[in-house]
């Protein structure tokens, strides 16, 4: 799907990088490649391919949709979203204070729906646990820079 292993150019940016990561969440096995370009506004993330058995897909379209949602959910956490206390207090009350990625920084996504795994997995949280660390996996690829916590954003600037 990602073309995983083939050179990719620089046209037009410093550099680019693919990262992969692979999780068992739900009892549905997800794996996702990440790709970004490290440009002069920072990291953008161009694409995310994302494979998920889920056993039997009852509903792949909607199966595809949940994946498409977990993994901006994921990529949004990566990128900025923070918890923070003051005084003992959580001072993100509400999504004003705890954003999602907008349109803009959303990546293309292409998820294939697989059915191999004897049982049923879930469908909702599986597509988030990998889009982190893949992120991650992408951003060194490209610069050369292991991030090791969150939001990546605290070390890096994303476009």
């Amino acid at each position: 799907m990602s073309g995983w292993g083939t050179p990719l150019s620089a046209d037009g940016v410093k550099s680019r990088g693919r990262g992969v990561a692979f999780c068992l969440s739900f009892g549905t096995w997800v794996t996702q490649v990440i790709q970004v370009a490290d440009t002069d506004d920072g990291i953008r993330i161009e694409k995310v391919w994302c494979a998920a058995d889920f056993g039997t897909a009852l509903d792949p379209k909607n199966l595809e949709a949940q994946m498409m949602s977990g993994i901006v959910f994921g990529l949004s956490s990566a990128m900025g979203q923070e918890i923070t206390f003051a005084d003992g207090a959580v001072e993100q009350g509400n999504f004003d204070s705890y954003d999602a990625i907008r349109m803009n920084q959303s990546p293309e996504i292409q998820v294939r729906v697989l059915q191999a795994s004897g049982k049923m997995g879930g469908a909702g949280e599986p597509g988030t646990p990998p889009s982190l660390p893949a992120l991650a996996n992408a951003i060194f690829a490209a610069t050369g820079k292991r991030i090791r916590q969150l939001p990546l954003s605290k070390e890096i600037t994303f476009a």
